[in-house]
């Protein structure tokens, strides 16, 4: 009865953990992957990832295009 006292609420939080931060990997890994900063695709920096998605520059909607690679992309950085 104890364990499951301290069982059950870890599994909750831990679940809740994964679901949370699961929306907010595709760009720091793109960033990662680029060797590039979030600012190099888009215009401002925000938490939202629908307002990532809406604030992407020239390069940033030239890297969405192109299979996110930037081979195709002139970058003015």
């Amino acid at each position: 009865m104890n364990l499951m006292k301290i069982v059950l609420p870890t599994t909750i939080v831990g679940a809740g953990l994964l679901i949370c931060t699961s929306s907010i990997y595709g760009t720091p890994e793109f960033a990662k992957k680029e060797k590039q900063t979030c600012t190099h695709c888009h215009a401002k920096v925000s938490g939202n990832k629908a307002d990532m998605l809406n604030n992407l520059n020239a390069t940033g909607i030239c890297y969405k295009d192109n299979g996110h690679s930037l081979a195709k992309c002139a970058t003015s950085k």
